[in-house]
């Protein structure tokens, strides 16, 4: 069957739009995707609709899932005394990768960066604060070890330190500038044994 370029251009097109996708890949990606079978291009686009139908966030930690609420927030195994605020869920997979931590997550869905135009409205951290009640000892700032990441937690620890609980913040184990998603389990280990109250 005959793929016109238009049509080519159009998946180019779409897959740049990705984070991380730059023309040159998006072109690559879209030619494998010509030699791909017709199934496994139908079971593609199944996978992206399928995610786009199940996939919400849960109402309490906003955490993505296909169940309200989520597996992290039902677990009986988790320390619910301790709520770890993230920027976004991809971080939980990477803090998940660190022993003996098991606490309740908190995604604030971004940081804190005014010439983005993101401020405090703009990220769950309302929602945050409901959940600050006697139970809670302490929550720990993990977002990334960026300006915004710093200003964030600043931020949050000056909201959260008038309910009487600790706060701490994420030690130095990760390098400045980068994101947790790809940090490995010893230095996520070692950047959560290390955090200090702020």
């Amino acid at each position: 069957m005959y793929k016109s370029a238009e049509s080519v251009g159009k998946l180019v097109s779409q897959l740049s739009r990705l984070p991380g996708i730059g023309r040159k890949t998006a072109g690559r990606l879209a030619f494998h995707i010509l030699k791909i079978s017709d199934e496994e291009a139908r079971e593609l686009a199944a996978s992206i609709i399928d995610v786009k139908e199940k996939v919400g966030n849960c109402s309490i930690c906003f955490n993505i899932s296909e169940s309200d609420p989520c597996a992290l927030c039902t677990d009986d195994k988790r320390d619910k005394s301790i709520i770890c605020v993230v920027e976004e869920a991809s971080d939980i997979i990477a803090l998940g990768k660190a022993e003996d931590f098991n606490p309740l997550f908190h995604v604030l869905g971004g940081k804190l960066s005014p010439l983005d135009g993101i401020g405090p409205d703009d990220l769950y951290i309302k929602e945050l604060l409901s959940r600050l009640d006697d139970s809670i000892s302490e929550v720990v700032v993990a977002t990334n070890p960026d300006v915004e990441g710093e200003a964030t937690a600043i931020y949050l620890n000056k909201l959260i330190k008038p309910f009487g609980v600790k706060v701490t913040r994420i030690a130095r184990g990760l390098p400045v500038g980068g994101d947790l998603e790809y940090a490995d389990g010893v230095t996520i280990t070692r950047a959560l044994q290390g955090r200090q109250e702020l």
